[in-house]
């Protein structure tokens, strides 16, 4: 296919947009983007990001390599389709938010969304940020945290910067928690042994007099519980709410 559209975006986006119908020559009828798109995220959700290949997807979809390309110009243009096919459609399209949902509420109920589309496609973290939303289902998010938003005092401009913000919080978090669970797992620990490890450890590398503060902080126990992921995602989420409230509360 062309590699490029007439809003000079790839002709595989266009088509992702609804702007393209399929190739009229090439691959059989049965054949299409959203399946091409769909096999890679399969393949990625089983054995990894690495995994995904031309190759591979064929493979999957039964067909030859070269017909994939009458879809999609290269594996990169694949990837970015992966993501946003992995992002799915918004959470929901009421103007501002869900009924009777404040703007509060709206937005963590957003982040944890965001959250756990990332959990169920942890390999989309490995994809690096391109760009600005530009892909359908961004888009799709994009508005749907800026409608949240919509009946504050918030300027424009910084609807986005808290759009930025909060996705970006949601991205660290999910990161953090993807690293530490594949940790987890090629130590062969259980959760709670891993940590007491790590406690072990670091009570032997830590000089109280050197460091004081760890000191203090393992002495009031905290390795000896394992808070579940979302407790610390809630809490960092909400005292970024509260900053914002104190903004909108402000420009009120």
């Amino acid at each position: 296919m062309d590699d490029q559209g007439s809003t000079g975006l790839p002709a595989s986006l266009e088509q992702a947009w609804g702007l393209r119908g399929r190739p009229h020559r090439g691959p059989r009828p049965g054949l299409s983007l959203e399946r091409i798109v769909a096999a890679a995220v399969r393949i990625a959700d089983a054995d990894g990001l690495a995994a995904v290949s031309m190759n591979r997807v064929a493979a999957e979809l039964g067909t030859g390599t070269m017909s994939l390309y009458r879809y999609v110009a290269a594996k990169d243009e694949l990837v970015t389709l992966m993501v946003d096919a992995a992002w799915g459609p918004a959470p929901w399209t009421q103007a501002s938010g869900a009924p009777g949902e404040d703007w509060r509420s709206g937005l963590s109920r957003w982040a944890s969304e965001m959250r756990a589309c990332l959990h169920r496609h942890p390999w989309a973290l490995q994809v690096p940020i391109s760009g600005l939303p530009i892909r359908p289902n961004e888009v799709a998010w994009f508005e749907q945290g800026l409608r949240v938003l919509g009946e504050t005092s918030l300027h424009e401009e910084e609807k986005a910067s808290v759009i930025l913000l909060i996705s970006g919080y949601v991205r660290n978090s999910a990161s953090i928690d993807a690293d530490i669970e594949a940790a987890v797992r090629a130590s062969g620990l259980t959760p709670d042994a891993w940590l007491a490890s790590y406690a072990r450890t670091l009570a032997q590398l830590a000089d109280p007099r050197r460091f004081p503060a760890i000191a203090r902080f393992a002495a009031a126990g905290v390795f000896e519980r394992s808070d579940p992921p979302e407790k610390e995602f809630t809490f960092g989420l909400e005292r970024m709410l509260d900053g914002i409230a104190d903004l909108i509360r402000e420009r009120a």
